[in-house]
């Protein structure tokens, strides 16, 4: 069997752990614990996990970097960009709300138009985990660097374990039949899609 490759995107140092811009790594890590096991270095400069149908990685350099590592991994692995899916956070889906999609536009995400730019084509899987437009005039760039508010963290838990569905929906079931369940409504705090 053909294996994907999950890539999340974040930042690597601790201080970032718990940053909305970490969310890909957040949902890497949920991955990780279904598996059964840990993320090990790899020369590619990501943190790497192998299963059976994926391998789960984590790259080590910053954000807007992203995508020397994906390219190093697909080469690596011998996985194209047709069986990629990129896990990041999304401005312009609201928090709460997960989103599957192939393609498009990169929407000034940094770690996107990096892997796009290495890979030379934005023809690959993508899971947006909303949270959503920051407050006022604050800066995005501010926003994403900081860590989810008191309320946001009630629910992360519960997103972070929705969008590892999604990944795993997309592996098994194919993109349209994700995007039925999991876009159908903004499924918020509501349990499984029906």
């Amino acid at each position: 069997m053909d294996r994907w490759l999950i890539v999340g995107l974040g930042n690597p140092e601790p201080k970032y752990l718990a940053n909305r811009h970490n969310a890909g790594f957040m949902v890497l890590d949920e991955l990780a614990a279904r598996a059964g096991g840990r993320f090990k270095a790899h020369k590619s400069r990501a943190d790497v996990l192998e299963t059976q149908a994926a391998i789960l990685a984590k790259p080590l350099t910053f954000m807007n970097l992203s995508g020397g590592p994906t390219k190093a991994l697909g080469d690596f692995y011998k996985i194209g960009p047709d069986r990629l899916i990129v896990v990041h956070d999304e401005l312009d889906v609201p928090y709460g709300a997960l989103r599957a999609k192939f393609g498009g536009g990169v929407n000034g995400h940094n770690g996107l138009k990096s892997i796009t730019s290495a890979l030379g084509t934005r023809d690959y899987l993508r899971v947006r985990f909303g949270i959503g437009r920051p407050p006022g005039r604050m800066d995005p760039a501010s926003f994403v660097l900081r860590d989810f508010g008191t309320a946001e963290r009630k629910d992360l838990p519960f997103l972070v374990d929705r969008a590892a569905d999604v990944v795993e929906s997309l592996i098994a079931r194919g993109l349209e039949a994700t995007q039925n369940d999991y876009h159908r409504a903004d499924l918020h705090i509501s349990g499984p899609p029906r």
